[in-house]
């Protein structure tokens, strides 16, 4: 079993310095990172190549796109799509390996996910996510998504689609098998939910959900999104 290590950026100059150094390790490991960017402004993809990690470039944005480019890229048997917001748990490569032998029907998984911030509320906000996955199996691209690379092109891939299509992803995989949840959090920044709030951003995220299920297309979605 190989690892490939998917990070869609987008002028994440601010992160990326930490993150470069969250993965030496695992490239050390044989783990594959590939960086794909999206047309970054701020230097995020030449900083990835001065630190000499593999770095695509995507000839338009969009993290869905971005993310099929590295998984075509990609020589591991496995994939792993990780936020440049996000920082994995130690000895993720490992995790990820046991998860998927352990649970020999599952093709996929996801990691539980703590959110990093001030706001008391941000606990309870990653404990319902958490929850609402393993209730659901529908996980989100906060929790890195991991994923057989046969099984992954087998379902079409990530559905081109400006939003949502970590969701749509799910809901392919889940009709193959149940995913593999790894209990070790994954941490993920609370800066959108510092932003704008935390009941504003919840929300948000609550009326764009609902509107999928009923169908509004991602394209329409992604306007209030934004």
């Amino acid at each position: 079993m190989k690892l490939s290590i998917i990070i869609p950026t987008l002028n994440e100059a601010r992160c990326i310095p930490q993150l470069l150094e969250e993965l030496i390790p695992l490239a050390q490991k044989n783990c594959e990172i590939i960086f794909v960017d999206g047309g970054s402004e701020d230097g995020t993809a030449e900083m990835v190549e001065h630190a000499g990690f593999i770095i695509e470039r995507a000839p338009h944005r969009g993290r869905a796109y971005q993310m099929n480019i590295g998984a075509v890229r990609a020589t591991g048997t496995d994939l792993l799509f990780l936020h440049a917001d996000t920082q994995l748990p130690y000895k993720a490569d490992l995790l990820v390996k046991q998860a998927l032998l352990k649970n020999s029907s599952s093709c996929w998984g996801y990691f539980n996910v703590r959110i990093l911030g001030r706001p008391i509320m941000l606990r309870v906000v990653a404990y319902m996510m958490n929850l609402r996955t393993h209730l659901t199996n529908v996980a989100t691209g906060d929790q890195a998504i991991f994923v057989k690379k046969a099984t992954f092109i087998a379902v079409g891939c990530f559905p081109n689609q400006p939003l949502m299509e970590d969701i749509e992803l799910s809901k392919r995989l889940r009709r193959i098998s149940s995913p593999a949840c790894i209990p070790s959090c994954v941490l993920t920044s609370g800066r959108r939910w510092e932003t704008y709030g935390v009941w504003r951003t919840v929300f948000l995220m609550w009326r764009i959900r609902w509107k999928y299920w009923r169908g509004v297309p991602a394209n329409q979605l992604v306007k209030i999104y934004q």
